[in-house]
């Protein structure tokens, strides 16, 4: 059996005798006060899907940009040629460049949290699909991190745009915030989030869409959620 520390024991208590929460806000509120750790913990929701991800019309997978960012400054790197290098790091991107970056990942270099390209550049960025896939850095254009316009992917990224997608066990997990946000920002990316998760539900999938939900800090116990009560109270 695993051994606890004692922050943790007590934070879990607190959890236990919440049992199942109905009330959003009420999860929050529970979700701080059992983030106990000595670093800011990330908040991150947690939820089971009533899809099968092995069938292509069932895969759930988004983007939202959270009211209140993630509290992380992503380091954004934008391969792109010419004018576009100016505009990105005009527009906040930490590096853009070509070739050059691409040479420096084969190489090992991927002190990055995102990545923005061109189209023109996604035969090179393509090359480096075994090092980025595995890593959740492949540019997309279904996340918008594909395009000509990266100035606006550049500042959503830098404001707080999350990307979520299910997982080969029906699971979605999500960052919405730090423990030291204040609860209601932390209450409203979750709600963003959560509002995205259900806009997001393939026509395909049938029955219970949300068949489980949490809410945990990175070194705390989760707080179970009543997914029924929460999607009624977001309006689906």
């Amino acid at each position: 059996m695993p051994k606890y520390g004692k922050r943790y024991r007590a934070a879990f208590e607190v959890a236990s005798q919440a049992g199942t929460v109905k009330d959003l806000a009420a999860a929050v509120k529970l979700v701080k006060e059992t983030a106990r750790a000595k670093f800011d913990e990330t908040i991150v929701i947690s939820s089971h899907l009533g899809v099968d991800p092995r069938h292509s019309d069932q895969l759930v997978r988004g983007t939202v940009v959270l009211p209140h960012g993630t509290g992380k400054s992503l380091r954004v790197l934008v391969m792109a040629k010419g004018e576009k290098q100016k505009e990105a790091l005009a527009a906040g991107a930490d590096y853009a460049g070509a070739e050059e970056y691409v040479k420096k990942i084969q190489d090992g270099w991927l002190d990055i949290d995102a990545i923005v390209a061109t189209p023109d550049m996604m035969g090179e960025v393509g090359k480096l699909g075994s090092v980025l896939g595995p890593r959740g850095l492949m540019p997309n254009p279904k996340s918008g991190t594909v395009t000509f316009d990266v100035a606006k992917a550049v500042n959503e990224l830098k404001a707080g745009k999350i990307e979520f997608r299910v997982d080969k066990g029906a699971n979605v997990h999500a960052p919405v915030g730090k423990a030291s946000f204040e609860e209601g920002k932390l209450l409203e990316n979750a709600r963003a989030f959560l509002r995205e998760l259900m806009r997001s539900k393939p026509a395909a999938s049938k029955g219970h869409y949300l068949r489980s939900l949490t809410i945990s800090s990175t070194m705390g116990p989760g707080i179970t959620l009543d997914p029924a009560a929460v999607t009624a109270d977001l309006g689906h």
